[in-house]
């Protein structure tokens, strides 16, 4: 399951950016292209965030749907499932608009002194 190296690349994003403080929340955006099980990463997450600054820090998914583009027409639309064909013009040079994020967007961390636990 892909959802333990995502997670363990956010935790190292986001210590790496703490400077030392504890981090207690991490908000990611996910795309719908990417296949990412929430739960799956939200499990991983508290795995791989033991015994670093992320330990308990509250991981806030933002799953991002995937949008496509048609050139031909220009219509826009919303996809659940992967059909890169224009529901307008039946076109197929399509372009994917959104849905490939995979982004740590922000973190949180407490105020002071650096803590004293292991940073990663």
């Amino acid at each position: 399951m892909h959802e333990f190296s995502i997670a363990a690349a956010i935790v190292d994003t986001a210590v790496r950016h703490a400077d030392g403080r504890r981090v207690t929340s991490v908000r990611v955006n996910l795309g719908h292209l990417r296949q990412v099980v929430p739960d799956s990463l939200e499990f991983a997450f508290g795995i791989v965030s033991r015994e670093t600054l992320c330990e308990d820090a509250m991981l806030d998914q933002v799953v991002i749907p995937a949008r496509l583009r048609c050139g031909p027409c220009a219509s826009e639309w919303q996809i659940d499932q992967p059909n890169f064909r224009c529901p307008s013009c039946d076109g197929t040079e399509t372009t994917v608009v959104s849905g490939e994020e995979l982004e740590v967007e922000s973190i949180e961390v407490t105020e002071g002194a650096p803590a004293c636990t292991a940073s990663g």
